[in-house]
């Protein structure tokens, strides 16, 4: 009965948007395969396959299917947004820890968020710093929600449950909280907060508690947890709170103290993980979603720069979050331009681009900013790009 009821929620994300099957065949076939590794839930009426795709019985996924898999949009799908530098935590790993700037105001971020649809911009993730920190959220949402699926990562504090009501009310589908760790001191420690964990508990209780809502937790896998195979006995932990999803990615070689040979995940280490995903979400209840896996060879690749942009809250444009170098300014010059300008350096391909490329970016990464515009041309001139990964490869054929 379990089986029979979720195949007919897929049926019926299928007869939702009919014109996939003007698609190759090829391309419909990859993506059977692909959505075979999930199960499809049922969210206050979304069918979420997971947090980084739009619900299957959205508009949000009808411009998926029109605009980049029948149209074939070279304008990005994905793209996050920071929308304040301020936060409570101090996390060791942070990807925004040495970026500085003056911090874009709410007209700006409207702007930027309508110019990045425009382009084909179908997922868009709000992050920050803290972005609950914004006064502004709800309205930021509700700009973008149209057409979008917006997702927010938050650490949950200053959650209310007024807020976190007002924000479904805007039109947000998911939320991420932070939590890397089952041990209460040792997420505190990595965060450079206390208090961090029982924050982000009350985070997860209080959306659980507003209908409709997607809530998931977005950890960042340690070396050290990779090393003592306590992956699973995180996984059981999380699996115990009952959410929806928890988003896996690895701590990325995008701030000094990471970028160490011995801290950057190995491909066993990623194929164990792999692995581990489609083991766990053939067991039903709480979805896995490993970045590695989306990333691999055999799927999406990287498609930082592409199909992929970060704009982070003082308006520097990068490939991907992870990637400490910006390309332009929206407080100067329009993500339009420097999207198009960006694109020309940054062919999909099928590795993670800062995993790969690293140390190239540590000869030129400023002691206390990312990499500025010059630097980073000068940083792609020394990349040598890999070969598309399998969806690329057919889509583009």
């Amino acid at each position: 009965m379990v089986q029979k009821a979720h195949n007919l929620k897929i049926a019926k994300a299928i007869l939702s948007t009919p014109q996939l099957v003007r698609a190759k065949p090829s391309i419909n076939w990859f993506f059977c395969n692909y959505l075979r590794k999930f199960r499809v839930m049922d969210v206050g009426g979304n069918l979420i396959v997971h947090s980084h795709l739009a619900p299957l019985n959205s508009k949000a996924y009808s411009r998926f299917i029109n605009e980049h898999l029948l149209s074939k949009s070279i304008g990005p799908s994905h793209a996050q947004i920071g929308i304040t530098n301020a936060c409570p935590q101090h996390c060791d790993y942070c990807y925004n820890k040495n970026r500085t700037g003056r911090v874009m105001d709410k007209e700006t971020i409207l702007k930027t968020i309508r110019e990045l649809k425009n382009l084909g911009v179908f997922w868009l993730g709000l992050t920050g710093g803290e972005p609950l920190l914004n006064k502004d959220i709800v309205d930021i949402v509700e700009t973008a929600s149209d057409n979008c699926a917006v997702k927010l990562f938050t650490t949950g504090c200053t959650l209310t449950k007024q807020l976190a009501a007002d924000l479904k009310h805007a039109g947000l589908f998911s939320v991420a909280i932070s939590l890397d760790h089952w041990q209460e001191n040792l997420h505190d420690q990595v965060r450079n907060y206390k208090g961090a964990f029982q924050t982000a508990l009350a985070a997860i209780d209080t959306f659980k508690n507003t209908d409709g809502i997607h809530v998931s937790v977005s950890a960042v896998l340690s070396k050290d947890m990779l090393r003592q195979e306590t992956v699973e006995t995180y996984l059981e932990f999380l699996r115990s709170l009952d959410i929806h999803e928890v988003w896996l990615s690895e701590a990325k070689p995008s701030v000094t103290a990471y970028q160490q040979e011995n801290q950057v995940i190995t491909q066993a280490e990623r194929t164990m993980l792999i692995d581990l995903q489609n083991r766990y979400n053939k067991m039903g209840g709480m979805t896995i979603n490993y970045l590695g896996h989306f990333e691999d060879a055999r799927h999406f690749g990287c498609s930082a720069g592409h199909k992929i942009v970060y704009v982070d809250a003082f308006g520097d444009v990068s490939p991907c979050v992870f990637i400490p170098m910006t390309f332009g300014n929206v407080n100067e010059t329009s993500i339009t331009d420097i999207y198009h300008a960006m694109l020309e350096r940054f062919p999909t391909e099928n590795t993670c681009f800062i995993n790969k490329n690293y140390k190239i970016l540590q000869k030129y990464m400023p002691s206390n900013s990312s990499i500025q515009k010059d630097d980073a041309l000068k940083v792609i001139d020394e990349v040598e790009f890999g070969p598309l990964p399998k969806f690329f490869k057919m889509h583009y054929s």
